[in-house]
């Protein structure tokens, strides 16, 4: 099932003897281009115009109405309901955590005072269609709570009959989400960041999708804020060695590729009879699951085994694909965790799956994808705030720092700059 790619021996570039990877966007930017536009250009009627056409159905207002949201809590299980309470109460805590408050720089006479200030508005988005995700509602909103952003938005894909499932509602309900439309696609995004009649603009938008979404956000960030990580589809690399469980490994490989055929799916060992038994319960698994087509859409694509001579060269070959998800399925793994430099977030052994992190460790499960990985990280709580320094000065600290900004500026040519210290200078 997995194609192989055998490096053992080699000694060559990792650019001309893996894959390359998917371009952002490539394929998608005229059309997500068109979608920006007639959202720009025709708000509303066209949010209605491009769900009838994407989703298959006539909203006339995707505004999810406030009885909606209580209709769905009261038809969501309580085991149910109390399993997003857990996740999000994890989620809150660990981004709390995380979100420490950089304090005051002093030295005598010149402080330099940090303004932590959140955005307004916040926009989420989670995705729909092949699945629903009431798990990246919470993983969204957590840290925008967090952060202490008043107005949080949620966009999500309508379903064939026009609405949101209940499971997801419920998710929105349990983070304290009124704000509610449902539209899917790079039109929600398009109408977060432009603002339409029904859907006013946010500061910052969140959340993972397809590569329409994605390209999106790239399109917009600038008119609106976006997390640095390409949150597009799913990836997960799996590092295996003759002490990985096979049906593990194989599972582990299925959890990001059922997710859709734009994912990726790789397994690294240095053990060739491993591999043959990790893809050997993978093909068992993938002809017994209710998602069969996804997986082996994905896996026809990209699901591949690299074959290296040696730990090191897993390590290697896994840093240079900077996975999403990277699994060291292996029992000696801090002796392989020593030696990670890109991944959106590393899970270590059998008893730390990515699914666990998917749902309900704390850390989020947004994380970057497509290589973005090597300069970006996951969504935390400081996506949603702006960092505004504020300076204060004594006499002294002026009469201290002034020779060395007159030289500099005098260095740089730019006279007003030396001057607007050399005439304070002259006043004192």
């Amino acid at each position: 099932m997995l194609s192989v790619i055998d490096l053992r021996g080699t000694d060559g570039d990792l650019d001309q003897l893996l894959p390359a990877p998917l371009v952002p966007g490539e394929a998608v930017a005229e059309p997500v281009a068109d979608i920006i536009e007639a959202v720009r250009q025709s708000g509303d009627s066209a949010l209605r115009e491009l769900t009838l056409r994407f989703d298959g159905v006539d909203i006339e207002n995707p505004r999810v109405l406030p009885e909606q949201i209580s209709d769905a809590l009261a038809r969501t299980s309580k085991e149910l309901l109390h399993s997003l309470e857990v996740a999000y109460d994890r989620i809150v805590a660990y981004h709390a955590h995380e979100f420490v408050q950089p304090t005051t720089f002093d030295d005598g006479d010149i402080t330099v005072q940090p303004l932590v200030i959140p955005v307004e508005r916040a926009g989420c988005y989670a995705p729909g269609g092949r699945a629903r995700y009431p798990s990246s509602v919470l993983m969204c909103v957590a840290p925008a709570r967090v952060a202490g952003v008043q107005d949080i938005v949620l966009c999500v894909p309508p379903n064939a009959d026009g609405i949101i499932d209940d499971v997801t509602l419920a998710a929105a309900a349990v983070a304290g989400v009124k704000e509610i439309y449902a539209v899917g696609g790079a039109q929600a995004i398009a109408a977060m960041a432009l603002g339409t009649d029904s859907i006013p603009k946010v500061d910052v938008i969140v959340g993972p999708g397809n590569s329409y979404v994605a390209e999106a956000k790239r399109q917009l960030a600038g008119t609106v804020g976006v997390a640095s990580a390409f949150a597009g589809p799913s990836e997960i690399v799996v590092v295996a060695d003759e002490t990985t469980p096979p049906a593990l490994a194989a599972i582990d490989l299925m959890v990001q590729a059922e997710h859709g055929p734009d994912g990726l799916a790789w397994l690294i060992t240095w053990d060739q009879e491993v591999a043959a038994a990790i893809d050997t319960a993978l093909v068992h698994l993938v002809d017994e699951s209710p998602r069969k087509a996804d997986l082996l859409a994905t896996m026809q694509k990209s699901g591949i085994c690299v074959l290296v001579d040696s730990a090191e060269d897993a390590m290697s070959v896994s840093n240079h694909v900077a996975p999403e998800h990277l699994e060291l399925l292996v029992e000696n793994y801090d002796e392989l965790l020593a030696k990670v430099s890109a991944a959106g977030a590393v899970f270590c052994g059998v008893n730390a799956p990515a699914s666990l992190g998917d749902y309900a460790v704390g850390p989020n499960h947004v994380l970057p994808t497509n290589r973005s990985a090597r300069f970006s990280s996951a969504l935390r709580a400081d996506d949603f705030v702006r960092h505004i320094h504020v300076v204060q000065v004594e006499p002294s600290g002026f009469e201290r720092l002034a020779p060395t900004v007159i030289a500099l500026a005098q260095a740089e040519g730019l006279p007003a700059h030396a001057d607007s210290i050399a005439m304070r200078l002259h006043d004192q």
